[in-house]
């Protein structure tokens, strides 16, 4: 019995070269190859449509205000540098750029909330080395994963911290410094921002690098740390330009080095810390944007291209400049990858180290 039941198995009438006849029914070998062009147009016309549509998507954006979440406090150069590129892309784009402060956990906190929000391009975070470096390699507890959860657009400044010491302390070079802490083991102090802060582990990098031993004290944020060490508190700090320069110009602390590769045009005449001595020490606070993953490559390719051109502006660098930080502007793929590296570095230092948060 057949299988297939009122299906002819009668061969195809063929006409006199052999070949089947004008007019012949199909064979199932036929009707099969059609159905698989079929499905292939459609899979085709589908693809063809989520295109365009993303293409009209892109075109039409924004359509609506944004949200721009700084995951520190106002008034910290995170904020700053969010609401600089909010203002200039609300007037650009003619729609509101709402900045969200979500401080809390060394920036975690507001990273988490973006990571979580939908990827319309509407909701943007302005993240740090602390939310999306420092933290991944310290914290065993993360709510999201650095990497797997954003879609990277620009990194948008970098900047150096500077390594700066109480009028009391009797040192003033980086290597008096690595002198006296080995001669008092355990009685410097050092202070930051806090747990996963670029403070916090330019100390960790520098006594892993310099073999010295010095205490961190954690303080809720930088301007109480600055704080304590200009009341003498705590010994030293590597604190951010922005916040301890003028501390430094007006006589109250002692500047030695700056903390990046190389030096600042704020302060030109002092050394990085490098250049001091200790070998391969480098600490960047870097700042960059991130969409939630998933985000469209027109919508990311559309932000980057805008925001680039934005801190290229000659008043948006004379800004930044001001607050210390160097202006840079790179492509999505050359952020994603310089995040990458930037996890990888301060996972070796987290473990040489020891430095735990949880």
């Amino acid at each position: 019995m057949d299988e297939l039941a009122g299906i002819s198995h009668r061969p195809a009438p063929c006409n006199r070269f052999g070949a089947p006849a004008l007019g012949a029914p199909p064979t199932m070998k036929r009707i099969a190859s059609r159905s698989v062009l079929a499905a292939l147009a459609v899979l085709l016309a589908a693809a063809v449509a989520t295109e365009s549509a993303a293409q009209t998507g892109a075109q039409g954006y924004p359509a609506r205000p944004l949200r721009f979440v700084s995951p520190f406090s106002p008034g910290g150069t995170t904020d700053t540098l969010a609401r600089l590129i909010g203002q200039k892309l609300t007037e650009t784009w003619g729609q509101s750029v709402v900045i969200e402060n979500r401080p809390g956990a060394g920036g975690t906190i507001g990273a988490e909330a973006v990571a979580r929000a939908a990827p319309d391009g509407y909701t943007l975070l302005l993240t740090s080395v602390g939310a999306h470096a420092v933290s991944p390699a310290l914290r065993s507890k993360l709510a999201y994963d650095a990497v797997r959860d954003f879609s990277p657009i620009t990194q948008v400044a970098s900047g150096n911290n500077i390594l700066v010491v109480h009028p009391s302390l009797p040192v003033r070079s980086v290597q008096e410094l690595i002198s006296f802490a080995r001669k008092k083991p355990g009685q410097l102090t050092f202070a930051s921002g806090g747990h996963g802060t670029s403070p916090h582990m330019g100390g960790e990098l520098f006594k892993s690098l310099a073999r010295v031993d010095m205490i961190h004290v954690p303080y809720k944020g930088g301007g109480p740390a600055a704080i304590a060490l200009l009341s003498g508190e705590v010994s030293l700090s590597f604190g951010s330009i922005a916040t301890v320069l003028p501390q430094v110009r007006a006589g109250k602390l002692r500047a030695l080095a700056v903390t990046g590769r190389a030096r600042s045009s704020a302060v030109p005449d002092l050394p990085t810390i490098a250049e001091a001595g200790v070998a391969g020490y480098e600490l960047n606070s870097w700042y960059g944007v991130l969409a939630p993953a998933q985000t469209s490559r027109e919508i990311v390719s559309k932000l980057g291209t805008e925001i680039v051109r934005v801190v290229r502006l000659p008043d948006v660098r004379e800004r930044m400049l001001h607050e210390g930080v160097e202006p840079a502007g790179t492509t999505p793929e050359e952020f994603g990858a310089y995040i990458r590296s930037e996890i990888a570095k301060w996972t070796k230092v987290v473990k040489a180290t020891g430095a735990r948060v949880d």
